[in-house]
């Protein structure tokens, strides 16, 4: 019996639930499981920048601004692995409230990476063409749950 659009939905948002879970637990536990991969952020940063150039089909005349806006990724990456990091190092002896001031420190970082992100991508986004446009706001919109979508929903 295959199954129904409705079973295959329910099965990938109890996945989404269990990964959620998986995150929360991860972002708040300074214990090894974040520890698994040195410099894990930049690695993924790197990832993520030669995946966007790609998709958002660069082209010459954009390169230099995209420039910006990887340096600014690589960055992010390098600051949220420092605070990682130093989170990890010190995971046996915080206090609770020293674990939350660097999740706090954590977050603030992300807040901020993301602003000077958005300030990069503004100008890169104004030059892009209307199908650029369209799928950065896929992209940015839905992230790697497009891809997901497309398999649950079987096209």
């Amino acid at each position: 019996m295959k199954p129904s659009g409705i079973q295959l939905l329910h099965a990938s948002a109890r996945q989404m639930a269990t990964l959620a879970a998986v995150i929360a637990v991860l972002a708040f536990a300074p214990g090894t499981a974040m520890a698994a991969e040195k410099d894990a952020h930049q690695d993924r940063a790197e990832l993520r920048v030669t995946d966007l150039h790609a998709k958002l089909k660069i082209t010459s005349a954009q390169e230099a601004q995209w420039a910006k806006v990887a340096q600014v990724m690589r960055d992010n990456a390098k600051a949220m692995d420092t605070l990682t990091q130093a989170r990890i190092g010190h995971a046996k002896d915080m206090t609770a409230v020293d674990d939350l001031k660097s999740y706090g420190e954590i977050a603030d970082t992300h807040a901020d990476g993301i602003k000077k992100l958005t300030a990069e991508f503004s100008p890169l986004y104004d030059s892009m063409s209307d199908s650029q446009k369209k799928e950065a706001d896929s992209l940015f919109r839905h992230g790697d749950r497009k891809h997901a979508h497309k398999m649950a929903s079987g096209k």
